[in-house]
């Protein structure tokens, strides 16, 4: 008589769980040293700039300014002659200024919106996690300086409606996205260190319109830094939007510019701003 076959041997449990089942049973190991850091940069921007997706508003209006000061100003100026650009048409010469100026309104008011995430109560959120406050100010930044490069897209655009004559090189175009970025880091940032000092809303506007127009009328976004004043040169030589403009036209336009010094600048006032506005995000937080 046949002897019955033999059961066949039982698989390990251990053995049929999936590979990936080890994911839900074990945590990932979190980013440590260098690495927590530009993780949390880019997941801070990413956040800053989905308020983006629900509400676009912000960048419609922001588009108005700019278009009216090519449209009026610029097309004006440039029948009356009545400042020297070396030949280059006047709107030609204000458009990389507009596209500064347009960044700089965004960023500088980006400390109102900080005071407004501590009212809520997110900022303390924030700043219990293991994020260091370095990180929380960068993807500030950088998100004020994504939005900033949206809007000098418009201008460039609008600009390129009206006729002058900009360059498409890609180089060129990732170069002026750079400069944007950085020029926009710095100023939220001194928009959020000033945050950090008045620590109220309405103070901070009245700061950000006071130093605003200053900043934009003391720099080189509107007529060459040669027909300055000697006190006004000065405030030129130690004002940031002064050496983003120059950038801006460097790249744009191909005229004469120093990149090197520009990017220079931009890079270490970046930097320093991140560096202010860390040192006073736990003032704020009390």
């Amino acid at each position: 008589m046949s002897e019955a076959p033999a059961a066949p041997l039982t698989a390990s449990a251990d053995h049929a769980r999936p590979q990936n089942i080890d994911l839900l049973l074990r945590p990932p190991r979190p980013r440590v040293g260098w690495r927590l850091v530009p993780a949390r940069v880019a997941a801070l921007c990413a956040v800053e700039l989905q308020k983006l997706r629900h509400d676009r508003t912000e960048l419609y209006t922001r588009a108005v300014q700019p278009a009216l000061w090519l449209l009026i100003f610029g097309q004006t100026f440039t029948r009356i002659k009545a400042i020297p650009t070396d030949g280059i048409p006047y709107i030609d010469y204000l458009a990389p200024g507009i596209i500064a100026q347009s960044a700089m309104f965004i960023a500088i008011f980006y400390g109102i919106q900080i005071i407004w995430e501590r009212d809520a109560g997110v900022l303390n959120k924030l700043l219990v996690t293991p994020t260091p406050r370095s990180a929380l100010i960068t993807g500030k930044a950088f998100a004020a300086g994504l939005k900033s490069v949206i809007q000098a897209v418009v201008v460039v655009v609008i600009a390129a409606l009206l006729g002058v004559a900009l360059t498409w090189n890609p180089l060129k175009l990732l170069g002026v996205a750079a400069i944007v970025v950085l020029g926009s880091a710095f100023f939220s940032c001194l928009s959020m260190t000033i945050a950090g000092i008045v620590l109220s809303r309405d103070r901070l506007m009245g700061f950000g319109q006071a130093i605003t127009m200053p900043l934009f009328f003391g720099s080189n976004a509107l007529y060459p830094v040669d027909i300055m004043p000697g006190w006004l040169q000065a405030v030129s030589k130690v004002n940031p939007l002064s050496y983003e403009v120059d950038a801006l036209r460097g790249l744009l336009l191909g005229t004469p510019a120093h990149l090197a010094l520009d990017f220079g600048v931009l890079i270490v006032a970046a930097a320093l701003g991140v560096a202010a506005a860390s040192s006073l995000l736990g003032r704020l937080a009390r």
